[in-house]
């Protein structure tokens, strides 16, 4: 909600600044190319995120979330230690991470979603959430990508011969930023 206002303020100065200042016209031209731009974008990308939506859909109707929560059980146990091996919660948590490892962002929000609504039922305490909730937003924040399909699409869209070529470094930056916030939230976990 407090989006909302703050972009709203932010639409509102932009046009009294354009009319004090005359630059009404850039306003109007930034405004019908920006909206194009938007439009061509989802375009652009709308292709590669069915797909991978598709993949997400086929994985989780062909049991292989079962198998990646089976595959994921011993690290998903020490994250998450209060959840159970072949819970509902695990599986959606399996998947989110899944989606993530392949840059698929906008797949891995249902199953955080799921994750964290599973995670709730089991909270004793519904106004707080739990350590584990808190680790899932952590990995999330921290998004280790295996596959950055989005950010290489986006890159390869604006003009870049050779899209693939940060996979490395952003496997470096996410691989610490991932160590770092699991690690920070594994010794707040002990504070009380």
């Amino acid at each position: 909600m407090m989006m909302n206002y703050i972009w709203g303020s932010i639409i509102i100065l932009s046009t009294v600044c354009a009319v004090f200042t005359g630059n009404i016209s850039s306003l109007s031209n930034a405004v019908l190319s920006g909206a194009n731009d938007a439009v061509s974008l989802v375009i652009s990308i709308l292709g590669m995120m069915a797909f991978w939506t598709g993949i997400m859909k086929i994985a989780e109707k062909s049991k292989i979330t079962e198998y990646l929560s089976n595959l994921l059980s011993p690290i998903i146990k020490f994250i998450f230690p209060d959840c159970q091996a072949k819970s509902p919660a695990t599986k959606a948590i399996c998947m989110n991470i899944t989606a993530n490892l392949l840059g698929l962002g906008n797949a891995a929000t249902p199953f955080g979603i799921e994750a964290m609504k599973k995670l709730q039922e089991n909270n004793k305490f519904k106004s707080t959430a739990t350590n584990s909730m808190a680790m899932l937003i952590v990995i999330n924040t921290a998004s280790l990508q295996l596959i950055p399909t989005l950010l290489c699409t986006l890159r390869q869209k604006h003009g870049c011969e050779n899209p693939m070529e940060i996979i490395p470094h952003l496997w470096v930056i996410s691989a610490v930023s991932l160590a770092a916030g699991v690690i920070s939230a594994k010794i707040l976990e002990k504070v009380k």
